[in-house]
């Protein structure tokens, strides 16, 4: 199939700087499109398509993370300011392959209204449940999406936490497939902890969820950091491998957004706006020209 440019043209993670071996090669897949990747001896990063002849990848290491473009990427890369900041643990907290569409786990990421169902204990907690309305925006410059004034009560918000708080969020979405959020630093409060979600699509219903930490923790082991991050991780992996269709409706009537899903809503929006298609649940058209 063809895949529209916007979603060609961008750069994608293919792994977390600390998950890889200098010497060894790896294979994994893109867009449906098999890729063989690594680094040389002296730390070197590159990648080939096996399905091309073994044609040469645009490659970038930033954030972290080992990016790869299969098409002619724009002159910009996204910002991550925290990224800069000397004081900060940045680290790799794991690669989760997910049996969803990588949007699917995108919009995912951005709702709050399933922490106290799903992360009790962790990041909600009943009867905690109400999500204070919160603000959504684009900004053009940038052609990315905020939410700010997000708040709600988390028991325990981080690995470091020592009580409960009401944490702080703000979420930002710079790519279709990349997902940032800010929130309050237990050790930290007028600070925030940084995680990100950069997301493979190995093909429109397969990815895998990329994870990369800039906090403000000067105590937590790297290990307490991780374990952490991949136990609320795996409370949402059962979720997504079963939620249907897997790849990402876009069509307002298909999954009724309610108030806390402000962000969710805007993001599909801005997919349908982009005119984004690859990774969207397109419903099959009847004789009749109903779905």
């Amino acid at each position: 199939m063809s895949i529209e440019s916007s979603i060609w043209n961008q750069w994608y993670p293919l792994a977390v700087v600390e998950d890889l071996v200098d010497g060894r090669i790896y294979r994994t897949s893109l867009l449906g499109h098999e890729i063989r990747f690594g680094r040389d001896a002296e730390g070197h990063f590159s990648a080939t398509r096996d399905d091309d002849g073994g044609s040469p990848c645009r490659t970038t290491t930033l954030y972290h993370t080992h990016w790869v473009c299969l098409g002619e990427p724009d002159a910009g890369f996204f910002q991550i300011a925290e990224f800069d900041e000397p004081d900060r643990r940045v680290l790799g907290a794991g690669s989760m392959k997910v049996h969803a569409s990588g949007l699917r786990v995108v919009e995912n990421f951005l709702d709050m209204a399933h922490f106290p169902y799903v992360h009790a204990g962790f990041l909600g907690a009943e009867p905690y449940t109400d999500i204070s309305t919160y603000r959504v925006e684009v900004d053009q410059e940038r052609d990315e999406i905020l939410a700010t004034d997000c708040r709600i009560f988390q028991p325990m918000a981080a690995a470091g936490s020592k009580q409960a708080i009401e944490a702080h969020y703000v979420y930002r979405v710079t790519r279709p497939f990349v997902a940032i959020l800010y929130k309050t630093s237990p050790e930290q409060p007028e600070r925030r902890d940084a995680i990100c979600l950069f997301v493979q699509p190995l093909d429109e219903e397969w990815c895998i969820a990329h994870v990369v930490l800039a906090y403000v923790d000067a105590t937590s082991s790297d290990r307490d950091l991780r374990l952490f991050q991949q136990t609320i991780f795996s409370q949402d992996l059962m979720i997504l491998s079963n939620h249907l269709p897997r790849t990402l409706p876009l069509d307002p009537k298909f999954e009724i957004p309610t108030r806390a899903d402000a962000m969710s809503s805007a993001y599909r929006r801005w997919l349908r706006d982009k005119g984004i298609r690859y990774g969207t649940y397109q419903p099959v058209q009847a004789a009749g020209g109903q779905p």
